[in-house]
Order: structure tokens, then C-alpha cells, then sequence
């Protein structure tokens, strides 16, 4: 790791110091940007004291949604419009199909939908929370929110670009890790002060021990999401003209992902489950709210039975979407290629299948029991909502940060190996 540090910050590598810099800064404006109140916002009359469903939101966009700042919605609308892009692209809606196998032409033409789409979406969803959370607006008001929270969208679009263009990673990413991580220090603080009591010593000791197992549970969970997240399936297999006994062959093999899925069904899930609550908000009907906060909200028991299987659900379903046991199948045979022991054709596609329902069902049990954590923690501790344990905050930020470290050991990587050339010429 220190040999890794020196290398990015040696004299030679001054590019890739600008970069860091550069990415540095467009996270420091996003920040800023957070704590900027929405112009003719009246903090008494916002109704944002008990986020529920939107607590989420509010943690990937580093609390902004809790300010309701111009930063308010985040980049979750675009993320939000890429799933349905990616959805309708399976042969849903030909058009986008065809798009997709049109390579980066149609890889281009379709992001632009995205954008396109990810903007009306923060529109419709700005309009939406100003007229569920800000009481006493006239409609004017909230077209004037909701257009205020659209351009703020955009911006942060605008800017996660540049940094994927000037600076390290994926700019989208790192602005939700940044919002994640900037909330981090306020709730360690409030887990200090909800378990460390200095009234007397034996209450202070006793407080700093249940911290100090507070932090060694929450740092035994970041282990267990680096390895998960790290831990993959690897299928051997075998090309007709390639031989991998020969000296110096190499074994070729498919790597499948534990987690092919990602955070994706947590979001999927909290998605589908805050429409009753957002309904709830706009008909203001005392019986219909009732029942969303006896039975659907996830902080109920059956509303967090339902989000656990609707992760598990959507794990199988977005791994299906990404890898496709059929088009698999196919390119390995059109390439001479097969896996060991298994015939080309319908038993590659069972055998791919039968390897991705049990490697998904380990990871989809993990993703569930890593977004319940928090609400069973919530429920049985009387700390404030703000101290979470797990939950899917971290592991997007784990899930980030180890494909930003691999950006830069990769770029690292190659500015030695071209060292090195030029140094044996």
C-alpha cells in the first residue's frame, strides 16, 4: 500500500497527480453544493424530520436530501433511467435492442436517451417530494423546486463526466461513495454519544466498550463485503486450437462474480416499495397511510419481509440481464471454445445456469441480510436513525473504492511495464 501511495505521488507521475487533484475538487463542489438550501425553501415548513423511504436517497446524496438542497435528488434519477434503459434493451422494445448491438455508435446514442430520460425523471420525482415534504406551497412553488432540484441533477451529471473524463473512476460512483462517506462522520459521532455515558467511570468504561465493539462490528462487515465482492466463480475452460499444457500455457476461464448484481436490487426494492408511500403523500388519506406504515413500509414486518424477497428477486433477475447463459453459450462455441467435460450447445447453457443459480443465491442471501442489518439494528436499538451498522451505503463504498484502486494499480501497472521496456532497449 505505501509503495502504491509513493507511486502515484513520484515527481514522474505528475498527470496522474492532476487527475487526483482534479477529482478531488469536483467531489469538494459536490459537497458544497449539498449544503446549499433550495432558494425560497422555509426550514420550519420542511416536513424531512422522519425521511423514511427516502432515507437512502438521503445517505447517497451525503444528507442533502435531509437540507433539501439544490443537490437534493442526487444522480438517482440517471440511475434510475439506466435501469429502464437496460431493461427495455431486452428485446423489450426492438429499438433499443437494436441500439445495443449497434456497438459504440448505439452505446452513445442510447446514454444520450438515458440523460434525456434521467432529466424528466428528476423533474417528476423533484415535484414529487416538494409536494410530499414542503407544506403550504402553491404550485408555482413547487414547479420552481422542482425545476431548482432538475438543474441541480444535471449539474452533478455534468460533473461526475468530467471526472470520468479528467480525473480517476467512474464520476456517478464516486459522487454517491463521496455523499456516503461525508455522512459517515456524523454518525459515528451520534454513536458516541448514544453509547459512551461520563457520568461516572464505570458508566464511561462500560459506554467505551460498547463503542469499541460498535466499531469492530462495523469493521468486521467491511471484511465481509471486500471478500464477497472480491470472490468469484471461475469456470475453466478449454480452446480446440489452444493447448494449456504447454510450457508457459496459461488457463482460460470465465470468471462469474459472487455478487454479479451489485447493489442494483436494493435499489430495485426500495424503488418499488416507496410507491405506496409516495402515493400515500399526494392522496392524504388517513386509512390508505395507515395501512402503507402498518404493512409495506420495510420498517413494518411484513414490508421488511417483502423487501427481503424483492432483493432476492431482483439479485436473479438483473444477474440474468447481465449474463446470459444462451449468448454465452454461443460465443464460446462460434470461438472453439468449451468448457471441460461439457458438450457444446443446450448442456453449456444448463451448466452456466446451473452455476449462476447457486453462486446468486449466496450472494442475494448476502445482499439481504446486508440492507436488513440496518432495519433490524434500528428496531432493536434506541440509538438515534442516523447510526446504521452495514446497510447498503457500504457497500457501494467498498464496492468503489476497490474499482478506483484497480483503475489506478492498472495505470500504475503499465507506466512500469513501458518503463521497464524502454529501459531493456
Amino acid at each position: 500500500m505505501f509503495t502504491f501511495i509513493r507511486q502515484i505521488f513520484n515527481p514522474k507521475n505528475k498527470d496522474l497527480q492532476k487527475k487526483l487533484i482534479f477529482t478531488f475538487l469536483a467531489l469538494f463542489i459536490f459537497k458544497v453544493g449539498t449544503t446549499i438550501i433550495v432558494p425560497g425553501i422555509d426550514q420550519d415548513a420542511l416536513g424531512t424530520s422522519s425521511l423514511g423511504f427516502l432515507e437512502l436517497l438521503n445517505v447517497m446524496g451525503g444528507g442533502a436530501m435531509g437540507n433539501f438542497s439544490i443537490f437534493a435528488l442526487g444522480v438517482m434519477p440517471y440511475i434510475s433511467a439506466s435501469l429502464v434503459t437496460q431493461l427495455l434493451e431486452m428485446d423489450i422494445v426492438p429499438y433499443f435492442s437494436d441500439l445495443a448491438k449497434q456497438g459504440q455508435v448505439g452505446r452513445n446514442k442510447l446514454n444520450q436517451i438515458t440523460r434525456i430520460f434521467g432529466i424528466f425523471l428528476a423533474f417528476v420525482q423533484g415535484y414529487m417530494y416538494s409536494f410530499s415534504y414542503i407544506k403550504g406551497g402553491t404550485v408555482m412553488d413547487y414547479m420552481q423546486f422542482a425545476l431548482i432540484l432538475t438543474a441541480g441533477t444535471s449539474l452533478l451529471l455534468w460533473i461526475g463526466d468530467q471526472i470520468t473524463a479528467k480525473g480517476f473512476g467512474n464520476g456517478i460512483s464516486l459522487i454517491i461513495m463521496t455523499g456516503i462517506i461525508a455522512s459517515m462522520p456524523s454518525m459515528f459521532l451520534s454513536a458516541w454519544n448514544g453509547l459512551v455515558d461520563t457520568a461516572t467511570i464505570t458508566s464511561l468504561i462500560i459506554g467505551l466498550l460498547k463503542f469499541l465493539l460498535y466499531l469492530l462490528v462495523y469493521l468486521g462487515i467491511i471484511v465481509g463485503v471486500i471478500f464477497v465482492q472480491s470472490a468469484e466463480r471461475r469456470v475453466p475452460v478449454q480452446y480446440a486450437n489452444k493447448s494449456n499444457s504447454s510450457y508457459g500455457g496459461s488457463q482460460n476461464y470465465i470468471p462469474f462474480k459472487l455478487n454479479t448484481a451489485g447493489v442494483i436490487p436494493v435499489i430495485f426494492a426500495s424503488a418499488l416499495l416507496s410507491i405506496p408511500s409516495i402515493i400515500s403523500g399526494f392522496v392524504k388519506n388517513e386509512s390508505f397511510g395507515a395501512f402503507v406504515n402498518d404493512w409495506i413500509v420495510y420498517t413494518s414486518p411484513t414490508g421488511f419481509l417483502m423487501y427481503i424477497l424483492l432483493i432476492v428477486i431482483f439479485s436473479y433477475f438483473y444477474t440474468y440481464m447481465q449474463i446470459k447463459p444462451n449468448e454465452m453459450a454461443d460465443n464460446l462455441q462460434k470461438n472453439g471454445g468449451y468448457i471441460a467435460g461439457i458438450r457444446p450447445g443446450d448442456d453449456t447453457v444448463k451448466y452456466i445456469s446451473k452455476v449462476l443459480n447457486r453462486i446468486t443465491i449466496v450472494g442475494a442471501i448476502f445482499l439481504a441480510i446486508l440492507a436488513g442489518i440496518p432495519v433490524i439494528f434500528g428496531m432493536l436499538s434506541d440509538l438515534s436513525s442516523s447510526v446504521t451498522i452495514g446497510g447498503t451505503g457500504l457497500l457501494i463504498v467498498v464496492g468503489v473504492a476497490l474499482e478506483t484502486y484497480k483503475q489506478l494499480d492498472s495505470e500504475l501497472s503499465t507506466r512500469n511495464y513501458k518503463k521497464g521496456r524502454r529501459n531493456r532497449r
